[in-house]
């Protein structure tokens, strides 16, 4: 989303209120927000305690009451709450730092090393980060010198030292120091703390993956890492709750932490200004690595310390035609500390014919709270349909259909992919056709490209290796032609109000069947502009009843608001914890319930609809906005997904999951061109998303901004229609981002822009002005109304069919407080 300045009130635009105890947010909130929800502001603590990952530890953590620790790194105080962008510009009451954490945790920090960094930082304030875009990824650390940390090395048993960096929309992490790679100034501090103290503590502070490579470097002299994803306003005294011992460390990794950039799969085709070439396939992170480059990784996905000490066992294995089940005992057979164990199940396919990865995340489950000497049991229950591949060459036989291949496919348990081990196993002796579906978005015969599968070379061992990509075959006019609906007969107006259709008393038809194309065509946009005012002040846009006509016929206003990390308005809103955040607690439940207290501070503040989840896969490191979302595996990213969606629309208001489909690199953004295969696109872009709709129901869903394989997703009637409406039976409404590009259907002239979307059956331009050159303009265009007329134009039944998904979404809601005037509003509002 690109901001204006009306809404540029976010938390980098005012002065954020540092905490430095419990006590005193009392009163911040009494004069910022008196309306926070203190159990949302715990279980936000909670949820950013539970993701934050401990990946080494030599006894060192937890702290324990008599350990003295001298806090170094200047993110001690100017913590990295969350990335920068709509998905963190939250106008948040209070952020909590990491030293003020630790001091509440009741860790006995050197108060000299702390009052030296609080003097230096607040006269070394950064600069102005108020330029949309232009955040910085670090912050300049302070110098120390040999002496000063001598000095404190005396005082202390050991040394905590935080390195941050930050990335976000339009603001990719870039291969150079201070961002992907540390500074040298770091280095240094590195160098000196790590000489003075006998074992030093680290904690990255990010909301992406960033080079741990210099790891090796400091040997054993490192004794402990955290790897703390931003939590959110609640986050850094979450973390130091973990490092005191006070919540225990639960997290695992949602990516896999290879020794090197060049290592990942898709370290080559990443930052392209034109396009992407997705060349790794289905082969993304873990896939890659643990089939082909197992040496190459640091950490592996889904791996993380305990400060417990847990044993695994597979009590049973049930298998059958169609489904398995994995039953799990989990047992915390140390004596001192209390933890949660996350059990993974991993499956190996035959590949017989179909390139497949060694491993693949098939089911996952999270014990509750054990002390020692308990132990609790866990299922993983896996339908064997969910492990379907999709043939989008034919080489099964099968082609553009999901199948189950003949052949041995064997289970794995364990605590990460790389410590899995065997647990069951099933043999298929036939070829299973799962699903029959239709060639979708396939790859543009104009520009092919090879993709990576899997060869075995004379040990039987994975090599790279490479083949042509299938390309398109379906004539798309012929398509869009058979999808076409009948219009309804326009009656005029009737009387009929949308309370009528929700009491029951009325058809939804029958309501459509009074708008005239002008009011259809005003159904399919915004109200122009972002903090539009028939919204909550702040918001980024308002749809449903933009008119006095609509409104006149009980169509109500429906305001949405960005974001995956907190209500971005005017008003002060919690800033909860990042989408990779969340996904690191491997927890839905507690996802579901801080979704749930999210949704009821939506009703609180005047949000009908929060652009959330951000749903896209973590394909590279270095994508800006990935700390806005989970993960880069399509089942992890689908079941945080489907929590996020169930628990903010179970109070009555929508998620919008985004960003439809393939947005992974903020690098010109709104002109990329994804180039990916269809059984990639299928098997992991799209895959979470279709585990959402599915399971969860979301009233609406955002398109990306990207083209994929040469058509803009605002555009794309195979992606929005075929796949989504036809495929999963999605009947709720489809946003654009902010904004679209202009275009006209290479299939049918007549249609342009507007036209030329409501086709593709995306529903609303959002927030509905025009794009041009100059930037945005809030005006309307008449490309809608202009193609009624033409020949191939658009129909009165596709403006209709629209309409009725728009309706739907207003019928949905349930009425919203006024956050100015604590009245209630419903459908006329």
């Amino acid at each position: 989303m690109t901001p204006t300045p009306a809404v540029e009130s976010g938390a980098r635009s005012h002065t954020l209120v540092p905490v430095e105890s419990v006590a005193q947010i009392s009163s911040i909130l009494r004069d910022a927000d008196p309306t926070l929800d203190p159990r949302l502001a715990a279980l936000a603590r909670q949820a950013a305690a539970d993701g934050t990952v401990l990946l080494r530890n030599d006894g060192v953590l937890p702290f324990g009451p008599d350990s003295r620790v001298a806090v170094f790194g200047r993110v001690q105080i100017d913590w990295f709450a969350v990335g920068y962008g709509s998905g963190g510009d939250v106008k948040v009451p209070y952020v909590w730092n990491l030293l003020a954490g630790l001091r509440d945790a009741g860790v006995r920090i050197d108060d000299e090393v702390a009052e030296t960094y609080a003097r230096w930082t607040a006269a070394h304030r950064p600069a102005s980060s108020d330029v949309w875009g232009r955040w910085p990824h670090h912050l300049p650390e302070m110098p120390i010198d040999d002496a000063f940390a001598t000095a404190a090395a005396g005082r202390n048993d050991v040394a905590l030292l935080v390195v941050g960096r930050a990335a976000g929309e339009a603001r990719d992490s870039v291969l150079e120091p201070g961002s992907y790679y540390i500074t040298a100034a770091e280095t240094e501090l590195l160098d000196r703390v790590t000489a003075a103290f006998e074992r030093t503590v680290v904690v990255v502070d990010a909301g992406n993956v960033m080079d741990l490579g210099w790891l090796a470097r400091y040997g054993d002299r490192i004794a402990g890492v955290v790897y703390a994803w931003q939590g959110g306003m609640e986050g850094a005294r979450a973390v130091a709750a973990v490092l005191a011992g006070e919540i225990a460390p639960t997290g695992r990794l949602t990516d896999t932490i290879a020794a090197a950039y060049e290592d990942y799969p898709s370290a080559g085709h990443f930052g392209d200004a034109d396009a992407t070439v997705y060349a790794e396939d289905v082969f993304v992170g873990y896939r890659y690595f643990e089939t082909f480059a197992p040496e190459r990784v640091l950490f592996p996905f889904g791996f993380g310390l305990d400060y417990a000490e847990f044993e695994q066992t597979v009590i049973r294995a049930t298998t059958g035609a169609d489904r398995i089940e994995l039953e799990v005992e989990v047992a915390n057979i140390g004596a001192v500390h209390s933890g949660r164990q996350t059990v993974q199940a991993y499956v190996s396919k035959p590949g017989t014919t179909l390139a497949q990865a060694a491993r693949e995340l098939a089911g996952f489950a999270k014990t509750s709270l054990l002390a020692p000497g308990e132990r609790e049991r866990v299922s993983i229950a896996i339908d064997l349909a969910d492990l379907a591949s999709y043939d989008d060459d034919g080489s099964t036989g099968q082609r553009s259909c999901w199948v189950l291949e003949p052949g041995e496919y064997r289970f794995f348990v364990g605590t990460d992919v790389r410590r899995a081990v065997p647990a069951a196993s099933l043999t298929r002796d036939t070829l299973r056709v799962v699903r029959r579906v239709r060639e979708a978005a396939a790859v543009d015969p104009t520009t092919p490209f090879r993709r990576m599968i899997v060869q075995r070379g004379a040990d039987g061992g994975a090599l790279v290796g490479w083949e042509d990509v299938p390309v398109a075959t379906v004539d798309r006019r012929e398509r869009v032609l058979g999808d076409l609906p009948a219009a309804i007969p326009l009656t005029g107006d009737r009387g009929i109000v949308l309370e009528s259709v929700a009491a029951g008393t009325a058809s939804l038809d029958e309501f459509v069947a009074q708008l005239a194309v002008d009011e259809l065509a005003l159904l399919s946009r915004g109200d122009l502009t972002m903090d539009s005012p028939l919204g909550t002040p702040g918001n980024a846009g308002v749809l449903g009843g933009i008119s006095e006509s609509l409104r006149a016929k009980g169509v109500r206003p429906v305001t949405a608001t960005d974001g995956p990390s907190g209500i971005r308005l005017s008003a002060f809103a919690s800033l909860i914890p990042s989408g990779t955040a969340l996904a690191s607690t491997w927890d839905p439940g507690l996802v579901r319930e801080l979704a749930a207290l999210h949704g009821q501070e939506m009703v609180r503040k005047g949000s009908d609809v929060l652009l959330s989840p951000g749903m896209n896969i973590h394909r590279n490191p270095l994508c800006g906005r990935n700390f806005e979302y989970f993960s880069e595996d399509p089942l992890l990213t689908g079941r945080m997904a489907v929590a996020v969606v169930a628990g903010v629309q179970s109070q009555g208001v929508a998620a919008c999951p985004k960003h439809f489909a393939a947005n992974n690199q903020e690098e010109s953004r709104t002109r990329n061109d994804s180039r990916v295969s269809e059984r990639a696109l299928r098997e992991i872009y799209l895959r979470g998303f279709e585990l959402c709709v599915r399971e969860a129901r979301p009233m609406a869903i955002m398109t990306s901004y990207n083209k994929v394989n040469g058509v803009w997703s605002h555009y794309h009637h195979d992606l929005v229609t075929t796949v989504l409406r036809h495929e999963w039976g999605y009947d709720g409404c489809v946003i654009t981002d902010w904004w679209m590009e202009s275009a006209v259907d290479p299939d049918f002239p007549a249609l342009e822009d507007n036209a030329y979307r409501v086709r593709a059956q995306v529903d609303v331009l959002m927030p509905g002005g025009v794009k041009t050159e100059d930037g945005p303009e809030a005006y309307a265009d008449d490309t809608i109304q202009d193609s009624i007329a033409r020949v191939d134009g658009l129909t009165l039944g596709e403006l209709q069919r629209g309409a009725r998904n728009v309706l739907r979404l207003v019928l949905s809601l349930a009425p919203v407080i006024d956050a100015r005037t604590g009245e209630g509003s419903g459908a006329a509002r």
